[in-house]
């Protein structure tokens, strides 16, 4: 078994969140696997953006805005 960081992007109406985490992997199986509390901390961050409640989806990701280019 062996561990890795890794950096998942998070896509909720007008932001992006910058998740770190940590993925598993492993001999057997599908791999790599995503431990069970990265996977709520996904959850979390994903249904407080959908909320609109930025402040605490920053506790736990880097959030950023995104913008509409035009020419």
């Amino acid at each position: 078994m062996k561990k890795r960081q890794h950096t998942k992007l998070v896509h909720e109406g007008q932001y992006i969140a910058e998740v770190d985490i940590e993925l598993i992997d492993m001999d057997e199986g599908w791999s790599p696997y995503l431990s069970l509390d990265d996977a709520y901390k996904l959850d979390d961050i994903r249904d407080a953006l959908r909320r609109g409640d930025v402040k605490s989806a920053a506790r736990l990701a880097r959030i950023f805005t995104l913008t509409p280019v035009t020419l």
